[in-house]
């Protein structure tokens, strides 16, 4: 059975999409602890990331980097922090988060955005990707 993910690659939902290549997946989360919450995704549908061959687990963080790094240009925040939890959906996905403080991360705090809100920063972030 596909992963929500997977569905999300093969577009059978629909996302805000960040970036793509032919690996990698970058679309905001929709329930974001921050607005700017960002997913980086592997293509090929693995569980765990230390599942990942070593050539995938290096392009993801790579990618994910890039990512970060647009994210940190047009999001105001501190910084930006990345986790891998992996336990909500069964196919590895990085975390990008805006920090502004310690709750940011927690995962208990979560921020409502509108369609317009989430199509503003995609767009925010997308035209930072170097």
């Amino acid at each position: 059975m596909s992963s929500i993910f997977t569905k999300i690659i093969n577009g059978e939902i629909p996302c805000y999409k960040i970036a793509e290549d032919e690996n990698f997946l970058a679309f905001l989360d929709i329930n974001p602890n921050a607005k700017g919450h960002t997913l980086c995704i592997p293509k090929k549908e693995v569980d765990k990331i230390m599942d990942l061959d070593e050539t995938t687990y290096m392009g993801l963080m790579a990618f994910s980097r890039k990512i970060g790094k647009a994210i940190e240009a047009a999001i105001d925040c501190k910084r930006v922090g990345m986790t891998v939890i992996g336990l909500e959906v069964p196919h590895v996905h990085v975390h990008l988060i805006p920090l502004n403080g310690m709750k940011d991360a927690t995962f208990q705090n979560k921020v409502s955005l509108t369609n317009e809100e989430f199509v503003n920063v995609a767009d925010r972030i997308k035209s930072r990707i170097e």
